[in-house]
């Protein structure tokens, strides 16, 4: 290709990453909730106004520990997009619930609230809106809902750490909220997560169940002069390795979010006439809504010409990658009675949604090469079938 590969993704340092791994191996403490566990809980809990903040080994574990504090049992029904990723549907799942596929706005791509009401049962025990690439879900209506029929709402956050809705911090809507470390987000230690707890009620359990069903935490601040077990639970604490790294990364929150910020103003512009010659959709945020700049994607006309896309960037050197498949069409989904035509803004967007190279340390030459690559590649009515 005679050109460095420019990649989708690549885990960006903010600084100080290498220096508190060090000082957590020489602090001696390197199993979980040490110095810098305590750190990231502080400086979440404080940003986001939560009752608590639990760092957890990855965003699925949370929405597991979510699943397990709402006590969801066999027969429960949960209402999920179906234009998400797998775990928002496996924690409750795993907990014997029937996952109830919601349609998607055609416009922010998040769970269409006109269509809860029908979709709610007896059985519903919750709902759970995924504020897809960090652009906050319509909040408001969701929980006049959720109110109205006594059910919880389980916010998952993964792609919208620090944006918010009509001024308010996304994930501290609902009484519990998930948040993601991945390698892929805007604030990284690889893998990992967090369980935002908005109810104080669910605190002292939230902790018993990351603490393997132990009160342990109640033990190391005195409360109880030994811990036993007494609830269910798992280890879902990250090692102090992975909190020293993320510490880094939170430390620097607002130079990632600026950076980030500039780079997808910089496709946003860019882009512009080119996607509206060749009937290609950017992405819409409504005045209300504050995005984190967590990822650039567009919506080409069809199947055919996102593909055809994709393999003329990778001709390049540039990796361009679809996203969700629709879940409820997946070999899971259609157990529990997904059919073709459910979901169909899902099912149109899923095969015509393109994600572009996004990542904080992604440099002004190469993000400008990937344009004067796609302002190249004309999108014509039948490319690539």
């Amino acid at each position: 290709m005679g050109q460095n590969t420019i990649p989708f993704n690549r885990p960006s340092l903010a600084g100080r990453e290498i220096e508190y791994l060090l000082q957590a191996v020489d602090s001696g403490h390197l199993s979980g909730d040490g110095a810098f566990t305590a750190k990231c809980h502080a400086f979440l809990a404080q940003r986001l106004g939560a009752a608590k903040v639990l760092l957890t080994t990855s965003c699925t574990h949370a929405l597991e520990m979510a699943a397990l504090l709402l006590d969801v049992q066999p027969g429960d029904e949960v209402i999920v997009p179906s234009f998400t990723f797998v775990s928002t549907v496996n924690a409750f799942v795993m907990r014997g619930a029937r996952p109830v596929f919601a349609d998607i706005r055609p416009d922010t791509l998040n769970l269409d609230e006109t269509l809860l009401e029908g979709l709610i049962t007896p059985r519903t025990k919750a709902i759970v809106p995924v504020h897809y690439a960090g652009v906050g879900c319509e909040m408001d209506a969701i929980l006049d809902v959720a109110r109205r029929y006594g059910l919880a709402v389980v916010e998952d956050n993964a792609h919208g750490l620090f944006g918010s809705y009509k001024g308010r911090r996304l994930g501290t809507f609902g009484c519990l909220a998930t948040q993601s470390f991945h390698e892929t987000k805007n604030f990284s230690c690889g893998e990992g997560g967090a369980l935002v707890i908005n109810d104080p009620a669910l605190v002292e359990r939230a902790e018993i169940l990351r603490e393997k069903g132990t009160n342990r935490s109640r033990f190391f601040r005195g409360q109880v002069d030994k811990y036993t077990w007494v609830d269910l639970g798992s280890s879902y604490l990250p090692s102090e390795l992975l909190a020293a790294f993320l510490w880094a990364q939170l430390e620097a929150w607002e130079d990632i979010q600026a950076a980030r910020r500039r780079l997808w103003l910089r496709y946003d512009e860019q882009l512009a006439g080119w996607a509206e010659r060749s009937g290609v959709r950017r992405p819409i945020v409504p005045a209300h809504c504050q995005q984190p700049y967590h990822m650039y994607y567009l919506l080409l006309p069809g199947l055919g010409h996102r593909q055809a896309l994709i393999a003329r960037l990778k001709q390049r050197g540039i990796l361009s990658v679809f996203h969700y498949l629709p879940l409820h069409l997946s070999e899971m989904g259609r157990r529990f009675g997904g059919m073709p035509g459910d979901c169909p803004v899902c099912e149109d967007v899923s095969d015509r949604l393109l994600r572009l190279p996004f990542y904080t340390s992604l440099t002004k030459d190469d993000q400008e090469r990937v344009v004067a690559s796609l302002i190249e590649s004309p999108v014509g009515e039948h490319d690539g079938g």
